[in-house]
């Protein structure tokens, strides 16, 4: 898997959940430029996605499983969309909350994508 984009992908979950943080830490709800936000991280996410899946078509495996990997790659693109749907029913700071917890998981995951393909066996 490529480094720079797993990075790239935690990075800006981890801006998102700031951002949507201040945003619940303002009584405010997700508005449009979070859901834009949101829009740029799943799209990295699925970009990633795309890049893993035709690197284990090519051949490459992940050191700790092919199941469990693609299991956090699936858990990873789907994140930040889930969590923008439920804040959608939740109108309240509650909502920007929500995006702000899916953008922390989804760095988590990054970081154990990244252990499961191998990165820390240097």
């Amino acid at each position: 898997m490529i480094d720079a984009l797993t990075v790239t992908v935690g990075v800006t979950a981890l801006v998102l959940a700031a951002w949507c943080g201040f945003a619940a830490y303002r009584d405010e709800p997700t508005k449009d430029w979070h859901f834009i936000g949101m829009a740029v991280v799943s799209l990295l996410a699925l970009v990633q996605l795309v890049v893993a899946v035709v690197q284990l078509a090519g051949g490459a495996k992940p050191d700790d499983g092919t199941a469990i990997f693609l299991a956090y790659l699936i858990g990873a693109a789907a994140c930040v969309p889930a969590a923008g749907f439920l804040s959608l029913s939740e109108r309240t700071r509650w909502g920007s909350v929500t995006v702000a917890a899916g953008g922390v998981v989804l760095a988590v995951l990054e970081v154990r994508l990244y252990d499961i393909w191998g990165g820390g066996h240097g």
